[in-house]
């Protein structure tokens, strides 16, 4: 029986703030990988790659991948969602910059908090709750208000629009796991689903778009899919996987609000990017965000 908290705990805290400090820095490796390995390319070697390292890790631990659970047609379902997400991720990031995509990728939550209740009571959020993924949303969208007042190509605005579609293939995504036969599986089948699936779909869409494939790649462009692969798609996607079965998924869900500010973190200190007014009201709002939709409800 899986013991299920109903807040987010030091150690849930401690998981969810590494996932996102490297998610966010995740998006700086896609974007200047892209430009050099083709993207759903790039993601089917990705995903190869994890779905490798993930069953080598399920033999050595006897966790049963294959088992009958009643979890193969969500579980199938799950996959084909990632794949979605991943794909537009991929996609989007050929036309528009990491940190726009960041900002509309994270819409994911509000279709969790609007969904999931329909199917799991105990996720329904409270008034203040609401306020809390409100105020933590606008925030990060402030961060980010000075790259919206340019002139929109037609090339970034498909770049966005993969971005949305993201996004929502996220938030069904951990809809499917929650409210399913899958919310019962282990941590490692549910993200076996996942990769497993998206390692068959990356290819077949990267050839119906024509993409070149080698593996004649530069040192550096491997270093960045290796952190893709085992930092990304392989440890941080587990952890994840394994927080949904043990804490509320709407509270993860607004907690991960601190990836995009990360993004313009790493920015300042890697890209040398200025430190802006937008930045600090981001971290500010975000910080209340998570308190207010992280607060007990009075007894």
């Amino acid at each position: 029986m899986i013991e299920r908290k109903h807040h987010l705990d030091a150690l849930a805290v401690s998981i969810l703030l590494a996932c996102c400090l490297f998610w966010g820095f995740q998006q700086i490796l896609i974007k200047t990988t892209v430009t050099e390995i083709p993207p759903l390319w790039q993601a089917s070697i990705r995903f190869a790659g994890a779905t490798v390292l993930l069953w080598a890790w399920c033999a050595a631990r006897g966790v049963r991948l294959f088992a009958r659970d009643r979890t193969l047609w969500p579980g199938l379902l799950a996959g084909l969602l990632f794949a979605g997400e991943f794909s537009c991720i991929y996609l989007g990031l050929r036309d528009t910059a990491a940190s726009r995509l960041t900002v509309f990728l994270y819409s994911s939550p509000f279709v969790v908090a609007l969904l999931l209740p329909r199917f799991v009571p105990s996720e329904k959020l409270r008034l203040v709750q609401w306020a809390g993924l409100v105020i933590a949303f606008a925030a990060v969208a402030v961060a980010f208000s000075e790259g919206f007042n340019g002139p929109h190509t037609a090339n970034q605005m498909r770049g966005d629009a993969f971005a949305i579609a993201a996004g929502v293939f996220w938030g069904l995504t951990t809809l499917v796991i929650r409210a399913s036969a899958m919310a019962t599986a282990s941590a490692e089948k549910t993200l076996f689903y996942q990769v497993a699936v998206t390692t068959v779909a990356a290819p077949l869409l990267s050839l119906a778009l024509g993409e070149t494939w080698s593996l004649h790649y530069p040192a550096w462009a491997w270093g960045s899919l290796a952190m893709q692969t085992v930092v990304g798609a392989f440890a941080s996607y587990l952890a994840w996987m394994w927080l949904l079965r043990h804490y509320p998924a709407t509270q993860m869900s607004s907690f991960t609000f601190l990836t995009p500010v990360f993004a313009l973190v790493l920015g300042v200190a890697l890209l040398h990017e200025p430190l802006t007014a937008q930045l600090v009201l981001a971290l500010c709002g975000v910080a209340v965000g998570i308190v207010l939709v992280n607060r007990r409800k009075a007894a």
